[in-house]
């Protein structure tokens, strides 16, 4: 495992997330009343500072009413403004040292402004939704709010009996008292904070397909009226997971789940072990297969190997869209080959002003760098042939299982498999801004 961490603050997001430490682990005792919107919490986080002593540091948390901090058992002075959780340890922590940080907050959680307009906790019709890519984590916990900062969780949300709790990673344990019953997760594997995705609802559980013995157990937690579109929309991702893990190497965690809400998404979104998905992205006809795929392979390209800040976040968005075309090519679909020309001569039309490696806060999720980044594969793909190509791929996923890279980084682990230097390639697709020709083959 390759974890590259930024020497300093995340340059799109300078506010969010602290270097001079890091998380080990998080442990969140969480109660949530759906009614009123109310959340109360309580974390312990196991860190380990960086270099120099730690006199002071921060994590990320929003308006909530803040009831104790305590590192390493004592009562530290502390600070909450603008979204900064300042703390103050009695005793500074020294170089190199572990280190534990209580935090006990309650309050009404919303989403956290972006230029996105709100991410993070979301309260539903009857229930509430967390998704948080990139930085609406610290809408209903305290974190170190950097992707490079990964961390193992166990995660424990008591709610009404009547909803179920839906987060990535394998449920341990669930408790009923009187009215409430409590749900607890862990998440064994490195997590960025971004990635932790949370559902309350009442939602009906079911199995897809069946992984047999040693395979990847796959559930859909859904609304009872939805059940039957999601039986046929959903049929064939156990299908693209064994095709995945063919292509992409082993399934980097335990399970994975896929919930979808009463209500309308603007477009799926990831976590750790679980993609969110809206009523709009479920028609019965396989409508939204492609994003489907999508949400899947990120499982290896974002969430397993996760970018070390967020220029480089078109190593998650190029490879889970080829990985969209991968599963066409398959699956009986239209190949690669012409998804390619479709997203070139779309790109051709459009502004040539966005570079893959560094696209800048404003254009990180524009269409340009997916369809752009699912190009520069292709590309690639061609270059080395399909031998080495996926090979490539299988050996990217397994260095890089459970850290943090660059495009530096998945530039020198091409240059390795390639027969032929491809840093023309690479400079004209990722560097560059002008639109290269369309690869050929």
């Amino acid at each position: 495992m390759a974890v590259q961490q930024s020497a300093g603050p995340d340059p799109y997001f300078p506010a969010n997330g602290d270097p001079r430490y890091r998380v080990h682990r998080y442990e969140l005792t969480l109660d949530y009343r759906p009614g009123p919107n109310r959340l109360g919490g309580a974390a312990r986080i196991n860190a380990i500072a960086g270099r120099a002593p730690l006199t002071e540091f921060q994590l990320n948390l929003a308006d909530f009413r803040i009831g104790r901090v305590r590192v390493d058992g004592r009562q530290a002075h502390y600070t909450h403004r603008g979204g900064r959780l300042r703390i103050r340890p009695a005793k500074a922590v020294r170089p190199g040292a572990a280190f534990t940080v209580e935090v006990h907050w309650s309050g009404n959680p919303r989403p956290v402004n972006s230029p996105w307009g709100g991410l993070g906790w979301e309260e539903l019709g009857d229930g509430a939704l967390v998704a948080s890519q990139p930085v609406g984590a610290p809408s209903w916990y305290p974190c170190n709010d950097r992707p490079a900062d990964k961390a193992s969780y166990l995660i424990s949300v008591t709610t009404p009996s009547a909803y179920s709790v839906v987060t990535g990673g394998r449920l341990l344990t669930r408790t009923t008292k009187a009215s409430t019953t409590t749900w607890v997760y862990e998440q064994a594997a490195p997590t960025s904070s971004y990635l932790v995705g949370l559902a309350i609802g009442r939602y009906q559980t079911v199995l897809l397909g069946d992984p047999g013995p040693g395979g990847v157990p796959q559930h859909a937690h859904i609304p009872a009226q939805l059940l039957a579109d999601v039986s046929r929309d959903f049929a064939r991702q156990p299908a693209m997971m064994e095709l995945f893990q063919e292509l992409f190497g082993p399934y980097p965690f335990d399970e994975y789940a896929v919930v979808v809400t009463e209500e309308e998404l603007d477009v799926p979104v990831e976590a750790q072990g679980l993609s969110l998905f809206g009523a709009n992205h479920v028609d019965g006809a396989r409508g939204s297969e492609r994003l489907v795929a999508h949400e899947l392979a990120h499982q290896w390209f974002g969430n397993s190997v996760s970018v070390a800040d967020w220029r480089h976040i078109w190593l998650n968005e190029g490879l889970a869209k080829y990985a969209e075309w991968l599963w066409s090519e398959r699956s009986g679909g239209r190949p690669a080959r012409q998804l390619a020309a479709a997203a070139h001569r779309l790109l051709s039309s459009l502004p040539q002003d966005l570079r893959l490696a560094d696209p800048g806060r404003k254009a990180m999720f524009d269409d340009r760098l997916y369809e752009r980044g699912g190009l520069a594969v292709h590309a690639l793909r061609r270059a080395l042939g399909d031998d080495i190509f996926f090979r490539m791929l299988r050996g990217w996923t397994s260095l890089h299982r459970g850290g943090a890279v660059t495009t530096r980084t998945f530039a020198a682990h091409v240059a390795r498999f390639a027969p032929e230097p491809v840093e023309e390639l690479l400079d004209a697709w990722v560097y560059g801004t002008a639109l290269p020709p369309l690869p050929e083959g």
